[in-house]
């Protein structure tokens, strides 16, 4: 049975065009297209609903030490309102989901990829001792206002949110309405997070979409936005046969860490390298590579394959992001994509396809 937001009559009174994503009803698009959403975000502010996505709280004295022992992050040092983006990992390196694990005074938020939630949480609540206890937080909506004013809209609500650092959180009010936010995204660009009780979500979404400068915006443009920033997604960039040094996380691994699962394999290739690794290409001419197409190089080996590929809007061209031997990998490395039996030029390119614009 299909799942739906507490917006799904909200979405469909704005126009979207609904989609199944994760077993969920959700918008791809609303009536302007994929195009204008991507950039208006990237000018003014975008409201996505991700309330499919999954929260828990995990808490108890032991709760920092065991988090750690399943991530090869810095957890236990994480301060009250401090967010550490990392993954959870499996006896063999690959990434079982990429999390982020917010530490507040009762506790931890993990917030888990939607597709993955009923797994995540299974291995959670499988892992964790008896000393901690693990609450999903199925009562709670999410949401994220994204964008360059993104922040001044939070101010007219909240002055202190508008100032808080990346990656950190706070519980406030807006216009009333009582919510955790976090000043982090998905997009590249500056932005909050904002997780609500249900019974509020509808009336939150009235009051952050009635601001001038905000609009709705579907699945579809929160792709190419997070394409274009050079961000991973899960089953595509990330799964569980890929390590997060492959994956270019390799920033994410604390050092000396060696008692999470699958360390021997990362803490090897940190040291040695990996034998692939998650590259950027950009793309000649006007046919996107799309997930899946093999990579080739001028003899036609095969080297790699495309994980996320498409449009971006914000620099006029197709671009792609593909896991390839790490001989291929270097900057300006010539190399070939195949599409249906043609053969694309593509070129090794830095990532993120276009700066980053995070609040620091």
């Amino acid at each position: 049975m299909l799942k739906e937001t507490p917006l799904y009559q909200f979405h469909l009174d704005l126009g979207g065009k609904m989609t199944v994503f994760a077993g969920y009803r959700l918008p791809v698009q609303y009536r302007h297209g994929i195009i204008h959403e991507h950039l208006h975000c990237r000018t003014h502010a975008g409201f996505f609903d991700i309330s499919h996505m999954g929260q828990c709280l995990i808490s108890g004295d032991e709760a920092a030490g065991e988090l750690e022992r399943l991530t090869p992050s810095d957890i236990a040092g994480l301060k009250s309102g401090q967010q550490k983006y990392t993954v959870l990992t499996n006896d063999e390196g690959g990434i079982i989901d990429d999390i982020i694990i917010t530490r507040i005074a009762s506790g931890f938020i993990v917030i888990v990829n939607a597709a993955c939630k009923e797994k995540d949480f299974h291995y959670l609540a499988s892992r964790l001792s008896a000393h901690c206890h693990f609450v999903e937080l199925t009562d709670q909506a999410l949401f994220a206002l994204q964008g360059p004013a993104s922040a001044a809209i939070i101010r007219k609500f909240s002055a202190h949110t508008a100032d808080l650092p990346f990656m950190t959180a706070h519980e406030t009010e807006l216009g009333g309405i009582k919510c955790t936010i976090s000043r982090s995204g998905y997009t590249g660009e500056d932005g909050f997070e904002i997780s609500v009780p249900n019974k509020n979500a509808v009336a939150l979404a009235d009051l952050l979409l009635a601001e001038p400068g905000v609009t709705a915006i579907g699945l579809g443009a929160r792709d190419t936005l997070r394409l274009e920033a050079g961000l991973c997604l899960y089953g595509h960039e990330l799964n569980e046969t890929v390590t997060p040094v492959e994956a270019g996380l390799h920033w994410l691994i604390k050092k000396g860490c060696s008692d999470f699962p699958g360390a021997d394999k990362i803490n090897r290739q940190s040291q040695q390298g990996p034998e692939r690794i998650r590259v950027g290409l950009s793309v000649d001419g006007k046919q996107p590579v799309r997930e899946g197409s093999a990579i080739v190089n001028s003899d036609n080996d095969a080297i790699g394959h495309v994980t996320s590929g498409g449009f971006a809007p914000s620099l006029g061209k197709p671009v792609a992001m593909a896991m390839l031997d790490r001989n291929y990998s270097t900057l300006d490395t010539r190399l070939y994509a195949k599409v249906r039996e043609r053969q694309v030029a593509v070129t090794v390119t830095r990532l993120p396809f276009i700066p980053h614009h995070y609040h620091r």
